[in-house]
């Protein structure tokens, strides 16, 4: 072991660099699989995108199922609902083709991750984080949770600044803040019942005056 790692970095001292630039690449592109794997073919129903499997074991939300037709080709999907031993899982490229008792489903035991680097700077990557922009494969410097983590809503600054309408009735009573999530439409809404309310209120002066 020790001799032929000195080997190998005395080649790429000397100038090797084409066999260093092709393990790297092999490195990049090497699948990591993990064992063991349950793989079933079980598969009850297609509804869709969705693919129903019974007796599956300790299923569990999110994970990760690739999925082999008959045919050889690979999709994979994510485990939507779970009830009991049977499992509903979203095929990403569409369920066209599977074959009920020839498709067969493994079950990866982990959540959708993606690679992630400095390299990923000024990159374009799709929804499952493969790079769509033709450039190179990004060499993960770890693997994390594609769907990220959800911010503590106490780091925000508190906010402060008042946003005015013009209209008194919102700017008195139920003020708006800047930098505060507030639909359109219910802002819309609210404008729509205080102008209203404000006519109903003239017209009845008006008419006991």
């Amino acid at each position: 072991m020790v001799s032929g790692a000195v080997s190998e970095i005395s080649s790429a001292v000397s100038g090797h660099r084409p066999a260093a630039a092709r393990e790297h690449a092999l490195a990049v592109t090497r699948d990591y699989i993990s064992q063991p794997r349950l793989t079933y073919k079980t598969v009850s129903g297609v509804n869709g995108p969705l693919v129903i499997l019974d007796q599956v074991k300790f299923p569990r939300y999110a994970e990760i199922v690739h999925l082999t037709l008959p045919d050889g080709t690979q999709r994979s999907g994510q485990v939507l609902e779970v009830t009991g031993s049977k499992a509903v899982v979203q095929v990403f490229e569409g369920t066209s083709g599977i074959d009920a008792k020839k498709t067969s489903c493994e079950f990866t035991g982990d959540i959708l991750r993606t690679p992630v680097s400095e390299d990923m700077l000024g990159r374009v990557f799709n929804g499952s984080g493969k790079p769509i922009d033709r450039g190179p494969t990004v060499l993960a410097e770890d693997y994390l949770d594609i769907m990220g983590q959800p911010i503590n809503p106490q780091c925000r600054i508190y906010p402060e600044e008042m946003i005015q309408t013009g209209i008194s009735a919102i700017d008195g009573m139920n003020s708006i803040a800047r930098d505060t999530v507030l639909c359109p439409i219910r802002f819309k809404l609210y404008v729509r019942l205080y102008v209203s309310n404000y006519r109903l209120y003239f017209e009845q002066k008006k008419l006991f005056s």
